[in-house]
């Protein structure tokens, strides 16, 4: 009702532009939000979403699905996730009335130490081949949300992936793109298993949209899993098979790591915005990183700035540059250093980072203190349970490595790490790299309100605060929060080395050119880009109409559904 009445207000011309849509320049979302009052899901892949609905219906847990759901996207969307990966969790329990963290990220290898990886000459851990794998901790995080929130049996919630993997289904148009720009890329590096595993299993040929896709290498993983449970991949075969094949390529990953890798209950951390709690895990993700943004944004009055004006994107960009600039000099494995969240996020440090904004784009410093691709998918059930989940292999499909018959890449998150020594994020054996992928809350009186997540690399908590303040600033819906056009800073610090510079604006075209004539006047550099802009999905709990509201992505395959 609220967006109808804005856009007939727009057209009678009493309120100027405030959610333009990215493409028409409509003042309306790409679609509506979706209604229902027993569960809802939203993930990136419509047939993900579906499975995760049947787990619903027949009575599984917001988790349950989620995991049901995450494993199919592990098949249906190799290009952003998979077994070979990580995982990161916010779960609203509806029985305590609390939040849970989970982190499922993996460690580097044990025996490979930073001296060995400066005997080769490096400055950088490669983005691709077997030095930059680490332990994947997805299988591992599916089990811990299980055993604490699951209810129907595992082989239940991995059965619709094994058929589907075993019987096939056809690629959606995005993933078929990925895959055919990804799939000939580690051919021509000549890394082993690739055809074997995404060519031969599919007639010989390349796979393309529409068109019948199978991993029974995958199924057979799968299956595994749901029979002999997380050590089945940890202790089994699987790891036998992974790390003997690492180690043929020249990495370090062994058994040992395998066996030993654990998964982290975390406690969730917050800033109130404008009355609403919105919730982030602590490091070694940089969630708090849109946290920061939103206590220096929390010091301008919105209603008096536009949407999409000059004025709310140099702020927005500064903002993210000073949170950044932290980001790179603080967030790392909280196993290895003391990182000062506390200091970071509270008011006072807010105010002092936000005197440093001037009309003018600013280079600036890390604060003085004492002390890619990836799938998102939310799920809520009729019990009252919420689960933001985020999970990833890092650079699209992954490393290029594909342990011979288990049908998935391993991740290559190891890149993150710094090699210059000194750092909080430098590389040390046994050590979480810094994460990029971070799920999102938003809780209002100690009650769920919003369960989301902006998937995409750096731009993720860029996208975490621009929704948040879609949703509260500029009054949006849910579907509208997503659809608005998008905007990113980059360039500037970053956790694995590379130093502070005034950067670039890069900006979808739903924002208009005097925005651009804006920011140039204040010192931005703004470029153009696609494909950059993440990919967003969201479920809302309206409390009085006890309803939840799903929206899903308009820049990807995705879908929300409920029942």
């Amino acid at each position: 009702m609220k967006s109808h009445l804005t856009l007939l207000l727009f057209l009678a011309g009493i309120i100027s532009v405030s959610a333009q849509d990215r493409i028409s320049g409509a003042l309306f979302a790409t679609r509506s939000e979706v209604l229902a009052q027993k569960g809802m899901v939203a993930t990136s892949h419509p047939l993900a979403t579906q499975i995760g609905l049947d787990i619903l219906k027949k009575g599984g847990t917001a988790i349950d699905a989620a995991i049901a759901a995450n494993a199919a996207l592990g098949l249906m969307e190799p290009t952003g996730s998979g077994i070979g990966g990580d995982l990161f969790a916010i779960v609203w329990d509806a029985n305590s009335k609390k939040l849970h963290g989970l982190n499922a990220s993996g460690r580097s290898p044990k025996n490979l130490r930073l001296k060995d990886l400066k005997a080769k000459g490096l400055d950088k851990i490669p983005s691709f081949g077997p030095l930059p794998v680490s332990v994947p901790g997805a299988v591992d995080g599916w089990f811990e949300l299980h055993s604490k929130f699951g209810k129907l049996p595992m082989k239940e919630l991995l059965a619709p992936s094994i058929r589907y993997a075993e019987e096939g289904f056809p690629l959606t148009q995005l993933v078929a793109w990925y895959m055919n720009r990804t799939i000939p890329f580690f051919q021509n590096r000549e890394f082993p298993n690739i055809k074997e595993t995404y060519i031969d299993q599919n007639g010989g040929k390349l796979p393309q949209e529409g068109s019948i896709y199978k991993n029974p290498f995958l199924a057979n993983t799968y299956r595994k899993i749901a029979e002999g449970g997380r050590e089945a991949f940890y202790k089994g075969e699987v790891a036998k098979t992974i790390a003997s094949f690492i180690q043929e390529q020249g990495g370090y990953l062994s058994v040992s790591d395998l066996n030993s890798h654990v998964s982290q209950w975390v406690t969730p951390l917050s800033v109130n915005y404008r009355g609403y709690d919105v919730w982030e895990l602590p490091p070694n993700g940089q969630g708090i990183a849109a946290l920061q943004m939103l206590q220096i944004l929390e010091g301008y009055d919105f209603s008096e700035i536009e949407f999409g004006s000059p004025e709310h994107l140099h702020l927005f960009t500064e903002a993210k540059k000073l949170a950044f600039e932290d980001r790179a000099k603080y967030y790392a494995d909280p196993d290895f250093v003391n990182i000062p969240a506390e200091t970071l996020l509270s008011d006072a440090y807010a105010a002092k980072r936000r005197a440093a904004i001037g009309e003018k784009a600013g280079i600036y410093n890390a604060g003085e203190i004492s002390a890619g691709e990836t799938i998102y998918m939310t799920v809520a059930d009729q019990y009252g349970n919420m689960i933001s989940l985020i999970q990833s292999n890092y650079r699209g499909m992954g490393s290029g490595m594909v342990p011979p018959g288990l049908g998935f890449m391993l991740q290559d998150r190891g890149e993150l790490f710094s090699l210059k020594e000194g750092q909080a994020n430098t590389y040390a054996p046994g050590k979480r790299p810094f994460h990029t992928i971070i799920p999102a809350f938003i809780t209002k009186d100690g009650n769920p309100w919003v369960s989301f997540g902006v998937m995409g690399g750096d731009f993720q908590p860029q996208g975490h605060t621009q929704i948040v303040m879609n949703l509260i600033d500029f009054g949006m819906n849910l579907q509208e929060a997503g659809d608005a056009p998008r905007w990113d800073h980059t360039g500037g610090s970053s956790p694995t080395g590379q130093g502070p510079g005034l950067g670039a604006v890069r900006i979808e075209s739903g924002i208009p050119y005097q925005t651009v004539r804006g920011l140039m006047d204040r010192g931005h550099e703004v470029r153009y880009a696609r494909g950059v802009y993440g990919g967003y999905q969201a479920i809302l709990w309206d409390p009085v109409q006890k309803v939840y509201h799903g929206a899903s992505e308009s820049r990807k395959d995705g879908q929300a559904a409920g029942y």
